[in-house]
């Protein structure tokens, strides 16, 4: 997996961008990578020092589709990433705060 599969998008909400003046930024991730990936991966696409990783799995919901059927939204892994004190910050949130 190269880091452009890892990464997925950002997440743009009102709480992650709360989290950008800490240097703390939320990106939709791959369910298979784990924290060590991750980390490289940002440090990779970014050009910054990755400090801190946490991430949480999500089951989709279940909604129904039409008359009595049942489907499923996807699954999906969040994760956030916190920069060291040192670190620049990530451009591609700059202008969305």
């Amino acid at each position: 997996m190269t880091a452009y599969d890892i990464i997925i998008k950002p997440v743009i909400t009102e709480r992650s961008m709360a989290g950008t003046a800490d240097k703390k930024y939320t990106f939709f991730v791959d369910t298979r990578a784990n924290k060590i990936e991750i980390a490289k991966a940002v440090e990779e696409i970014f050009g910054v020092e990755v400090a801190k990783v946490n991430t949480v799995n999500y089951d989709g919901k279940m909604k129904r589709q039409g008359y009595g059927r049942a489907g499923r939204r996807a699954s999906f892994k969040k994760a956030t990433v916190t920069l060291t004190e040192g670190s620049k910050t990530i451009e591609l949130f700059e202008g969305m705060v």
